[in-house]
C-alpha cells in the first residue's frame, strides 16, 4: 500500500516489526532464528521482487527512458527510507538489491536500447538522463557492460557514418569549367588556380567531423559520465578503431594540420594555437600506423618550408616538440633536421653574396639567388623532383644560360666549404622574380606602349618564359617543343604552362587551341596585350599546393612505406637477438610487434620473412636441438 501511495500507520508497523524481533523460532534465541527473519522478511522480499518486476514491465512499455531512470532512483530512495521509519534497518541493503534486481539488473539492457534510450540520449545530449544511466548500471555492475557497449557501437557507428561521408565528397566532382575565351564571367568566378581541390576540402571536413565527435563524447564524458575510467578506455578503443578503419586517416591529419599551418592559425591567440596543436596530436595518438603519416607530414612541411607557406615557423617547431614527446625523438629526428637545412641554407645564402660581391660583380643585370642546401636522407626527395613515367629519373632540367653560370659559381663557392659533396639541382619547388616587358602596337601607327612588370613565377615558369626572349613576335612553340628544349617533367610542364596561359588573370602567354587541358600538340606564344592593374604580379601553379594524393601516388607511397616496415622490423629483430643472444620464435614475433606497436602494426607474415633473410645472412641460425622452434644471434 504505501508503494501505491496509500496512508499506512508506519508506528504500529515499526512496534510490530520491534515484536518480531524479539521473538524466536527456538529457545536457543540465535540471531538467525528471529521471527522477523523467518517469517517477516523473507516473504517481504519475495514479494517486493515480484512487485517491482510487473512494474518494470509496465513502466518500460509506458515510460520512456528517462522516466524509467528517475523511477528508479526514487524506489531506491523510497527503500531506504521505508527501512529506517517502518521496518528494520537491517532489511535495507537486501530490499535495495532486489529493487537492483528486478529494476536494473534484468532490465539495463532493454532500457538502453530503448528509443527513447541512450541512442536517443546522445542524439539530443541529454546528459542528465544518461548520467542516471550511468549511476544505475554502475549500481549492479561496477564494468558498466551494457552501457559500455552501447556507447561503443554509436561511436562506431557515428564514425562509419563520418567515413562514408568523406568518402562520398571526395569522389563528388566539382562543377565543370566550359572551355573557350568567351567564358570570360564565368572565368572571372572561378578562376582555374582557385578551383576548390574535392578531395581535400574532404579531407578537412573528415578531420573536422572527427573532432567534433570525439567533443560531443568527451562531454559527455565528463558532465554524465563523471570521468569514468572504464568508459574512457572504451570511448578510446572506438575512436581508434573508427580512425584506423579509415584507409586515408594518416594522409587526411596531415592535411589538416597543414592547413592550419599554412592559414588556419592565422591571427589566433596563443591559447587558441595551443588548442589547435593539442587537437592535431589526439589524432595522431589514436593512429595505429604512424609511420604512414610521418611520411605524409615530411612531404607536406617539406612544401610549407621550401614554399614560404607556414605562418609561424615557431608554432611548426612547437608541433615537432609536441610530436616528439608524444611519438619520441626516432619520430622527428629528421624533422628537427630539415629545420636546421633551412638555418643553414640561410647562412649559405648570405655567405654566397658576400662571397660574390668580393669578386667585384656589380652588375645591375646580376641575378641575386636565394638558395636551400637540402640534405637527401633528411627531405623527402620524390616531392621535389616532379618525375613522371614519361621521364627517366637522371635527366636533368636544361636551365638558361644566365642561370647555369649562376649554378656553377655557387657550386665553387659551395666546394671551399664542403669538399666532397655533390649538389644535385631540384627546380620544382623554387620561385624567380623577372621582369617582363610587353609592347602594345601605339594608336595610329605611333610609337609602341611599352610596360613592364615584375613576375614571380615559378623555376619552372621562369625557363619557359626565358624561351620567347629571341623568339620573334609572331612565331610560336608547341608545349612537345618546349619540353625537348628544357626537359621539364612532362607533368610538371603542363601545370606551368595551365599557369602561364590558362588561368585568367596571369596569361603571360597565349594557346591555341585555347582549353583548360594542356595537351604536346598545343602552341604557345608570347602575349604582347598582357595586362594587369598592379606592377608586381604573382603566378601560381596550379594544384601546387598540398593535396590528397590520387590513386597511383597512394600506391607509390603505400610501396615505399612497405619497404620501409621491412627495414625497421629487421633492426627490431637484430636489437632484440642481440640483448636476449638466445629466443623462441614465439617470442621473438611477440616482442618485435610489442617493440614496434609504437610505430605501426607491423604483420606477422613480414616478421617471418625478415626472420628468414637474417638466417640466410648469418645474422641468425636456428638451434637445432630446441624443444621449440628457437634462433641464436650470431655477433
Amino acid at each position: 500500500m504505501d508503494r501505491d501511495g496509500d496512508y499506512i500507520d508506519k508506528s504500529l508497523i515499526k512496534a510490530n516489526t520491534y515484536m518480531l524481533e524479539g521473538l524466536f523460532e527456538t529457545d536457543q534465541e540465535g540471531e538467525d532464528e528471529k521471527l522477523y527473519l523467518t517469517k517477516f522478511e523473507q516473504n517481504f522480499l519475495a514479494r517486493s521482487a515480484e512487485f517491482y518486476r510487473e512494474e518494470s514491465a509496465r513502466l518500460l512499455k509506458d515510460s520512456d527512458a528517462g522516466t524509467y531512470c528517475r523511477h528508479v532512483k526514487r524506489r531506491i530512495d523510497e527503500e531506504a527510507d521505508r527501512c529506517r521509519s517502518t521496518l528494520s534497518e537491517s532489511t535495507s541493503s537486501k530490499i535495495i538489491k532486489v529493487v537492483e534486481d528486478e529494476l536494473i539488473r534484468q532490465q539495463i539492457k532493454a532500457l538502453i536500447e530503448m528509443d527513447s534510450g541512450v541512442q536517443f540520449m546522445i542524439t539530443n545530449d541529454r546528459h542528465d538522463d544518461l548520467g542516471l544511466v550511468f549511476e544505475l548500471e554502475s549500481r549492479v555492475d561496477p564494468k558498466k557492460p551494457e552501457l559500455t557497449r552501447a556507447v561503443q557501437k554509436i561511436i562506431q557507428e557515428m564514425g562509419t557514418n563520418v567515413n562514408s561521408n568523406a568518402l562520398n565528397l571526395s569522389t563528388g566532382q566539382p562543377a565543370p569549367v566550359e572551355d573557350g575565351e568567351n567564358n570570360t564571367e564565368k572565368e572571372k568566378a572561378k578562376p582555374v588556380e582557385k578551383v576548390v581541390n574535392q578531395q581535400t576540402v574532404a579531407a578537412l571536413k573528415w578531420v573536422e567531423a572527427v573532432l567534433e565527435l570525439k567533443d560531443r563524447f568527451d562531454r559527455i564524458w565528463k558532465l554524465a559520465f563523471k570521468q569514468d575510467q572504464v568508459l574512457q578506455t572504451a570511448q578510446t578503443r572506438s575512436f581508434s578503431d573508427t580512425i584506423n578503419a579509415f584507409q586515408r586517416s594518416s594522409e587526411y591529419i596531415s592535411l589538416f594540420i597543414d592547413d592550419n599551418m599554412k592559414k588556419g592559425i592565422k591571427g589566433k591567440t596563443e591559447e587558441e594555437i595551443d588548442e589547435v596543436l593539442e587537437k592535431a596530436i589526439t589524432l595522431v595518438r589514436y593512429l595505429q600506423d604512424k609511420d604512414v603519416f610521418e611520411t605524409y607530414y615530411k612531404k607536406h612541411l617539406c612544401r610549407r618550408l621550401l614554399m614560404n607557406k607556414s605562418v609561424s615557423i615557431d608554432v611548426e617547431k612547437q608541433m615537432i616538440s609536441r610530436m616528439k614527446i608524444e611519438l619520441g625523438n626516432s619520430f622527428t629526428v629528421k624533422m628537427e633536421a630539415m629545420f636546421k637545412d633551412m638555418t643553414l641554407s640561410e647562412e649559405l645564402t648570405s655567405g654566397y653574396q658576400t662571397y660574390v660581391s668580393k669578386l667585384g660583380d656589380n652588375s645591375s643585370r646580376r641575378i641575386d639567388l636565394s638558395i636551400n642546401v637540402l640534405t637527401s636522407m633528411t627531405w623527402p626527395m620524390e616531392t621535389m623532383k616532379g618525375l613522371d613515367e614519361e621521364r627517366d629519373g637522371t635527366a636533368k632540367t636544361v636551365y638558361p644560360p644566365a642561370i647555369e653560370r649562376i649554378k656553377t659559381s655557387f657550386e665553387q663557392f659551395y666546394s671551399t666549404k664542403y669538399s666532397g659533396r655533390v649538389l644535385s639541382w631540384q627546380g620544382s619547388m623554387g620561385t624567380a622574380d623577372i621582369k617582363a616587358t610587353f609592347k602594345v602596337p601605339g594608336k595610329d601607327g605611333g610609337p609602341p606602349k611599352v610596360r613592364t612588370h615584375e613576375l614571380n613565377v615559378s623555376t619552372y615558369a621562369m625557363i619557359v618564359l626565358t624561351l620567347f626572349n629571341e623568339l620573334p613576335a609572331d612565331e610560336s612553340l608547341t608545349c612537345e617543343d618546349i619540353q625537348a628544349q628544357t626537359n621539364i617533367p612532362r607533368n610538371e610542364l603542363f601545370r606551368t604552362l595551365q599557369s602561364l596561359a590558362v588561368a585568367p588573370k596571369t596569361r603571360i602567354l597565349t594557346k591555341e587551341p585555347m582549353s583548360k587541358d594542356v595537351k604536346l600538340t598545343d602552341r604557345f606564344a608570347f602575349n604582347e596585350k598582357f595586362t594587369s592593374k598592379f606592377i608586381k604580379v604573382k603566378v601560381g601553379v596550379v594544384s601546387a599546393g598540398n593535396k590528397v594524393e590520387n590513386d597511383k601516388e597512394r600506391k607509390d607511397t603505400e610501396k615505399k612505406n612497405h619497404d620501409s616496415r621491412g627495414f625497421v622490423i629487421e633492426a627490431a629483430i637484430v636489437r632484440i637477438m642481440k640483448q636476449r643472444k638466445d629466443l623462441s620464435h614465439s617470442q621473438l614475433v611477440t616482442e618485435t610487434l610489442t617493440q614496434l606497436s609504437q610505430q605501426f602494426k607491423p604483420d606477422v607474415t613480414m616478421i617471418k620473412k625478415k626472420i628468414e633473410s637474417l638466417i640466410e645472412r648469418e645474422y641468425l641460425e636456428r638451434i637445432e636441438d630446441a624443444k621449440v622452434p628457437s634462433y641464436r644471434y650470431l655477433a
